[in-house]
């Protein structure tokens, strides 16, 4: 399916995005890193890193590459933005094998190739944006019976890792936390899609803002991030940089795209063609993200044991 205008813009913002995105990544590390040397870490409840430049500097880079991320899903659809996210993962590991010395083995480079020949696939293939004129047609979208029942088990599911898993098997168990932020993740979007649209139209002289929907999306945008940030906190604190970007990318991006084909039904008017060629080149990008996770100790020396970093150096359960 050929690329629109729209599509290319925003596809030039999601690339945007992963570049800002994947390095906030390694900057975030580094000032955690430091606050643990100096409080209580992040995965403990500490709030040390608060008063870490580099954590700020990170914090600032997400910011961006988010806001660039935002305005990329009010040009194309969630299919098409939310796959290329793997690009920050393969910016991520190049700077965390130069900056924090975490080694990139070659299969995991091989992995890298396979996230880049998936994202191209989905690129070239993806769907035309479905035309919105009013935040309420978004609105009715998000009520229907499917989404509704699809934000249930959302919920549901994070409310059952917070409360019952997170406190016992946060720290060692990885799925907890990416768990938490890849499910409040895909319900992101679906607000972000509708507050950009919002925003879209808005600048084209058709105030949305005056639709009390509008703002209960921007809430529902506002807290879901909050939450995602305290937990991938939480994450990137224990865990290897190389292991956190591929497990939340599969893990976001999977429920992502089942939100918006629930949502937006985004393969309405795709070909059985098209469906199986986006499917593939999304399977390409998972078995990337794989070789990623599963290389990423490979050529490493075995760490040195001590009762500060102990933790963060066991390999993190799935």
């Amino acid at each position: 399916m050929g690329m629109t205008k729209d599509n290319v813009i925003g596809f030039v913002l999601a690339v945007s995005s992963s570049i800002f995105i994947g390095s906030s990544f390694i900057i975030k590390k580094m000032g955690l890193l430091r606050a643990a040397g100096n409080g209580k870490r992040a995965a403990t409840g500490g709030h040390s890193y608060l008063t870490e430049p580099f954590w700020w500097a990170g914090m600032i880079s997400m910011i961006v590459g988010e806001i660039a991320n935002f305005a990329a899903y009010a040009f194309a659809p969630a299919i098409l933005v939310t796959p290329l996210g793997a690009l920050s993962i393969i910016f991520s590991s190049v700077l965390a094998q130069f900056i924090l010395h975490e080694k990139l083995h070659m299969f995991g480079k091989l992995g890298c190739a396979l996230c880049v020949v998936g994202s191209i696939t989905i690129v070239l293939h993806a769907p035309h944006e479905r035309d919105i004129h009013s935040v309420k047609e978004i609105w009715g979208l998000a009520t229907e019976p499917g989404f509704i029942f699809y934000a249930i088990i959302c919920v549901a599911l994070i409310c059952i890792l917070i409360f019952r898993y997170a406190p016992t098997h946060g720290q060692k168990y990885i799925v907890v936390y990416i768990g938490i932020c890849s499910l409040t993740g895909s319900l992101t979007v679906m607000c972000v899609k509708a507050v950009g649209m919002a925003l879209k139209l808005t600048f084209e002289g058709n105030n949305q803002f005056k639709y009390y929907q509008t703002w209960l999306f921007t809430l529902a945008v506002v807290g879901c991030c909050l939450m995602q940030i305290n937990y991938l906190n939480k994450a990137l604190d224990i865990f290897n940089t190389n292991v956190v970007s591929p497990v939340y990318y599969v893990m976001f991006t999977t429920l992502t795209i089942v939100a918006s084909i629930i949502m937006f039904k985004d393969w309405d008017n795709s070909s059985a063609q098209q469906i199986a060629t986006e499917l593939c080149g999304f399977v390409t990008i998972l078995s990337g993200t794989f070789l990623l996770h599963k290389t990423k100790d490979m050529g490493n020396p075995p760490p040195e044991v001590s009762n500060i970093s102990k933790s963060s150096e066991d390999p993190p359960e799935i």
